[in-house]
């Protein structure tokens, strides 16, 4: 027990003090705890509903999914505006810790995202709620769990350099497909157009691939300053959710396709 909680100061001490006292980056407990609250409450209001009509929340959703799109876009224009201004390079682009206010600025926003990853934990109360079962799957709940985890250690430990590509790509993904998700909550007259649901999933597994490709690129690098244990972190998660989201895309689109047969 000794040894773990002297490994759990050692890394702690070896957070970037710039965020440590920012919105729950002083210590992991906060956001553990909100990720306990949260698969408590998916239990908790799956059980409240067993006996209940689901709710329609059309209009919440509306308006959640139009706040969602407006806030990804907003981290995707202000990762991309920094990353040009401060002359990142695609390659090797190491962390700058110092209170220059680019730097401050890039951790700033990646903190913002870390609580958007936060927010993003509502997407499964809804589903909750509207008795959506089939949707509260194990892809659904690893992947927005295990995104605010991985959130919070970028901030903690890599507030800038390599990190703000996947957040940049990552957020530019998510405005498409909460604009998707909003379009969707308007009903069945604008449902009928949305023909191209299955084109979302080949959209994050794009994504995934080519994060996992910067990664790469980064590993290999020579004398690049930017920690290649975060890269190998990135490859190892992308690898993982990647096999995943092609289980689903598999599972859902080619049964699709059987049915049209």
């Amino acid at each position: 027990m000794e040894y773990l909680i002297h490994n759990y100061n050692i890394y702690m001490s070896r957070g970037d003090n710039r965020v440590k006292y920012w919105f729950g980056m002083e210590t992991p407990w906060l956001t553990l705890i909100i990720l306990g609250i949260y698969i408590a409450s998916i239990v908790g209001i799956k059980k409240f509903m067993s006996n209940r009509k689901p709710f329609e929340l059309r209009e919440f959703m509306i308006l959640y999914n139009f706040l969602q799109v407006v806030a990804s876009f907003y981290i995707f224009i202000e990762v991309a505006v920094v990353a040009i201004k401060s002359k990142y390079s695609m390659t090797c682009e190491p962390v700058d810790y110092t209170n220059n206010p680019l730097a401050i600025r890039m951790a700033s926003v990646l903190h913002f995202y870390y609580i958007m990853k936060l927010v993003d934990l509502i997407d499964t109360v809804i589903f909750a709620f509207r008795k959506k079962s089939n949707q509260i799957s194990f892809l659904h709940v690893f992947h927005h769990s295990s995104m605010v985890i991985n959130s919070w250690c970028g901030v903690k430990w890599v507030a800038g350099g390599q990190t703000f590509f996947l957040c940049c790509l990552n957020s530019l993904v998510h405005s498409i497909m909460y604009g998707y998700y909003g379009l969707s909550a308007c009903g069945p007259s604008v449902q009928k157009y949305l023909w191209w649901k299955k084109y979302l999933t080949q959209l994050q597994l794009v994504q995934f691939f080519v994060i996992m490709t910067h990664a790469v690129v980064n590993i290999f690098q020579k004398n690049c300053a930017y920690q290649k244990g975060y890269s190998i972190a990135f490859v190892l998660y992308g690898v993982f959710i990647t096999s995943l989201f092609l289980n689903f895309y598999h599972k859902s689109y080619s049964k699709q396709n059987k049915k049209l047969k």
